[in-house]
């Protein structure tokens, strides 16, 4: 790490004076966002640390989200330190082993059981005296579909939207946020993929599952977070697999009294199969955000795999077929050429 660094210097004063001696973190991780990761060893025992700038991401929000959820059972970084003024938390270390590198055809299904039995947990949490999610509403979801089309659309591929173009993107846009808005609300993790579930052993070593990158948490639709994971932006499984999944978080929903009796199966697939759709639609505009704005090229490479669930599975429905053919004919070709 470059002696430049200003927070970087700024962490290790701070971190000295927690130990009261000289350590030495090294960089694991830079997320999504403006926070970083580190790691540090101190008498055989080793330590995150999150290096959040305080006037782009106060560390608060994660500090209370995490005793939160750790108060409910929930396998998440324990903050042992913090220094809420400069943007530095010292967590407990939960490894490197994300789900991702686990799963394979005969792994899957019993992890992402696992996982979705693990989100009844997020979905129970709303608020406690200490914390409130914000909401998840119509003009959430508006906002992070302008990002895919500011940022892919206009920013990285150059294509003009002419008005049929434009009528056709409002008029699917405006089926997904609706789609959103007729959801049951549950408390929602909104970035839960194989990626962000770790596996850790627990004292007696035995492997569970914990989660990170929770600090962006909302109350909003149902579905979001079951299909976050099912129909992962960094890894794609076969349609019958989701499906069985799927269905048998329809049944647990139900079961929980999440979702009514009323709502049948084939309303439960529309929901968790447009609710997909648009948070595809959102990560690609953000993969090319990060690589425009944040200097974070790599995302761009997960760009094409969320370009083909939009179109894949926006072809199930009849209307949303001009979007499908769009995104088959016209953006995919795009996206293509510009590589």
């Amino acid at each position: 790490m470059p002696l430049s660094d200003l927070r970087f210097l700024q962490l290790n004063t701070w971190l000295n004076q927690v130990f009261a001696t000289q350590l030495h973190p090294s960089l694991i991780s830079g997320d999504a966002s403006f926070r970083r990761y580190f790691r540090v060893f101190h008498d055989e025992k080793s330590y995150i640390i999150m290096d959040s700038p305080p006037e782009l991401i106060p560390v608060t929000p994660f500090i209370k989200l995490a005793k939160a959820y750790g108060d409910l059972g929930i396998n998440v970084p324990q903050v042992i330190e913090s220094n809420i003024e400069g943007g530095f938390l010292l967590l407990s270390d939960l490894g490197d082993v994300q789900l991702i590198s686990r799963l394979n055809d005969t792994s899957v299904a019993a992890y992402y059981s696992r996982a979705l039995t693990l989100l009844d947990k997020f979905a129970a949490f709303k608020e406690n005296a200490e914390v409130g999610l914000p909401l998840y509403d119509s003009d959430f979801v508006h906002r992070e579909l302008d990002i895919f089309t500011d940022w892919l659309i206009k920013h990285h591929l150059k294509l003009v939207i002419d008005t049929d173009t434009r009528k056709m993107l409002e008029q699917a846009f405006g089926l997904l946020v609706a789609n959103a808005d007729e959801q049951p609300k549950v408390g929602m993790h909104r970035d839960y993929h194989s990626r962000n579930l770790m596996l850790t052993a627990d004292e007696f070593g035995i492997e569970q599952l914990s989660v990170i990158d929770f600090q962006d948490a909302v109350i909003g639709p149902v579905t979001y977070d079951a299909v976050s994971l099912l129909r992962d932006c960094y890894i794609r499984w076969p349609d019958a697999l989701v499906e069985g999944l799927m269905e048998k978080h329809y049944a647990n929903q139900q079961q929980a009294g999440l979702v009514d009796s009323s709502v049948t199966l084939e309303t439960y697939r529309r929901w968790f199969d447009l609710m997909g759709i648009q948070r595809h639609i959102k990560a690609a505009g953000i993969f090319a955000r990060l690589n425009y704005r944040d200097a974070k090229p790599a995302y761009m490479a997960d760009i094409p795999m969320t370009l083909t669930y939009i179109g894949d599975i926006s072809a199930r429905y009849p209307e949303l077929e001009d979007f499908s053919a769009w995104v088959a004919t016209t953006l995919i070709p795009a996206f293509e050429d510009k590589q």
